[in-house]
């Protein structure tokens, strides 16, 4: 029976950085820490897709990493992305990983290279054995190419004690309802998707690592605990209220939209590494208007 070590709410955290030069932040990275930390989420997701580290050095992705475990110290579970689509390069990535003050591992699926089931069976296997800390698989087909089945999903969950969850983002609800009926104990079926958190919470997904959570972190754990605990009447009206801005962060891709809002929101600046860019005016025209009717509403 696997350990469930991660519920809740997850927030997938941006990385600030400075206009000119473009290096990160991190004053602001510890305040957004702060931030999230006392709305009442339930742990944090470094260096995933949202962070950017894509486009961050080694020794950068080094210094986020410690510098959010020094900054959260202890008080939320840490979770650490780690992916790739060389199998052998992740491996010795994790081997020289420092893993001290990180409670699980979050690892997407192999992009770019598209490898069939029993591809991604084996690099998961793989991974499973490498990693020193709980692995959550990341399924999302629409970055990657490659959709990881239900099957197989049940597959490494039954087969590989280190596997404890997935983070599910392929949108795909019969797919994701498979694997919540079909699961073993314990293991973690966790919504990839921000607007569809709602729903899946409502057919027992166990939370969710989310995007909107940096910039309205108390609405979107509220939301979770209520659905969590069958208080749909509660969890609806705060799922309505999140939605306009769920939609209007992704509309130009992420991070670009959720950095837009945190920085109207005053919490960082807007800039990103290309190849991406800054919001446009209307996207940015857009979350104002919705941030001036969220206070109107307080």
């Amino acid at each position: 029976m696997k350990t469930p070590l991660f519920s809740g709410t997850g927030v997938a955290l941006v990385t600030p950085f400075r206009k000119q030069p473009e290096t990160v932040d991190f004053t602001k990275l510890e305040a957004l820490i702060e931030h999230i930390i006392t709305s009442g989420v339930d742990y944090i997701v470094a260096l995933g897709t949202t962070s950017e580290a894509a486009t961050m050095t080694d020794s950068e992705r080094s210094a986020v990493q410690e510098f959010i475990i020094e900054t959260v110290s202890g008080r939320l579970p840490i979770m650490l992305g780690l992916g790739g689509n060389n199998t052998q390069h992740l491996i010795d990535t994790i081997a020289r990983t420092n893993f001290d003050g990180i409670s699980g591992l979050l690892s997407v699926t192999p992009f770019y290279n598209k490898p069939n089931q029993r591809g991604l069976a084996a690099h998961y296997r793989a991974v499973s054995e490498a990693s020193p800390v709980p692995v959550v698989i990341y399924n999302v087909p629409g970055r990657t190419g490659v959709n990881l089945t239900a099957e197989t999903t049940l597959s490494l969950a039954n087969e590989c004690p280190n596997i404890i969850g997935i983070k599910e983002a392929s949108g795909n609800m019969a797919q994701i309802m498979e694997i919540l009926r079909n699961r073993p104990a314990g293991f973690r079926v966790i919504s990839g998707d921000d607007a569809l958190t709602y729903p899946l919470l409502t057919l027992g997904a166990d939370g969710v690592i989310s995007v909107i959570a940096n910039a309205l972190p108390q609405q979107m754990s509220q939301m979770v605990r209520y659905a969590s605990k069958g208080d749909l009447k509660k969890a609806l009206p705060l799922h309505n209220l999140m939605l306009p801005f769920i939609n209007a962060i992704f509309e130009e891709g992420n991070p670009t939209g959720i950095k837009a809002l945190l920085e109207i929101q005053g919490h960082i600046t807007g800039t990103l590494r290309l190849p991406l860019v800054k919001a446009s005016k209307t996207l940015t025209n857009k979350l104002t208007t919705l941030c001036n009717e969220l206070r109107n509403q307080a």
